[in-house]
C-alpha cells in the first residue's frame, strides 16, 4: 500500500512518517511512505493510481490542502483522501471532495493506526490471497500474511508473517502461475517463493525474514533474486 503525506510543518511530517513506519513493522505489511512539505510539490509528483491513501494537511501557505483535494480529485477518483487539521470545523467542506477521513493534529499514534487498520481491512478483498486445503480444512491466506512457502519431501508449508506455519495439500506448479503474476512475489530456489514485502536482509546465500526465518537462494537465481529485492527496496524507500 503506498501512502502520500503532506504538511508544511516538519515536525509533524516526521512524527507521522515515524509511526507509519512503526506500523509497517510491528503489522508486518507492505507500506510505502513518501512525504511532502507543500501541496504544489505534491501535484507536481502526483500521477492517477500513485497512492491508496493521501494524508493531506488543510491550512499551508501557498496552495491549501483543500485546494489541492479538489485538483487531485479531477483525475483521481480513488484515493482515499485524509485531511490533518488543528480544527473539525472543516468537516463539512471535507465531503465536498469526499474525503475518507480526517484527524486532528497532532496526530495520535492510536488514531493513526486505527485508519490504517480500517483501511487495510477494506482492502484484503477475496482475490488477494489464496484458499488452500491444510489438515484441519480449507483455509484462506492474505498474500499480505504469506512470507515465504517452501517444499519438503512433496508438501507445501506456508511460512506466514507472524511466524506461524500451514501444512498445505498441493504443489509449488500449481501456485507458481498465481504467485508470480504478483510483483512483490519471486521464486528464489526451486523450492521457495518469497513475498519481498516480508524480507528484511538480503545475504549473500540467503534472504531473512521479518520474522527471522532464513530462505536459502539458489546460486544460479541469486543475481536475478539480487537485482529484483534492490528494485523493490528503493519502491518501498520510495526512490524514484
Amino acid at each position: 500500500m503506498k501512502i502520500a503525506v503532506c504538511d508544511d510543518d516538519s515536525q509533524e511530517l516526521a512524527r507521522i512518517s515515524t509511526f507509519v513506519d512503526t506500523y509497517r513493522l510491528n503489522k508486518r505489511v507492505g507500506l510505502i511512505c513518501k512525504t511532502f512539505q507543500n501541496a504544489t510539490e505534491l501535484l507536481i509528483t502526483f500521477n492517477r493510481s500513485d497512492y491508496d491513501i493521501l494524508f493531506l494537511d488543510i491550512l499551508m501557505p501557498g496552495l491549501t490542502g483543500m485546494e489541492a483535494a479538489h485538483e487531485i480529485r479531477s483525475f483521481d477518483k480513488e484515493v482515499k483522501i485524509v485531511f490533518l487539521t488543528s480544527s473539525p470545523e472543516f468537516a463539512v467542506e471535507s465531503y465536498e471532495v469526499k474525503s475518507y477521513d480526517y484527524i486532528l493534529k497532532p496526530v495520535s499514534k492510536e488514531k493513526l493506526y486505527s485508519l490504517l487498520d480500517a483501511v487495510i481491512a477494506e482492502e484484503q478483498k477475496p482475490l488477494e490471497g489464496l484458499t488452500v486445503k491444510t489438515k484441519s480444512g480449507l483455509t484462506r491466506i492474505l498474500f499480505s500474511n504469506l512470507a515465504f512457502i517452501e517444499v519438503i519431501n512433496k508438501k507445501l508449508y506456508f511460512n506466514l508473517a507472524d511466524g506461524s506455519v500451514r501444512e498445505v495439500t498441493s504443489t509449488l506448479a500449481e501456485l507458481e502461475d498465481k504467485l508470480l503474476t504478483l510483483p512483490e512475489f519471486v521464486k528464489v530456489h526451486r523450492s521457495y517463493i518469497v513475498n519481498l514485502w516480508q524480507v528484511g536482509e538480503l545475504r549473500p546465500k540467503e534472504l531473512i525474514t521479518l520474522a527471522g526465518k532464513s530462505v536459502p537462494i539458489s546460486r544460479l537465481l541469486s543475481g536475478k533474486v539480487r537485482e529484483i529485492y534492490m528494485k523493490h527496496l528503493f519502491l518501498e524507500k520510495g526512490v524514484e
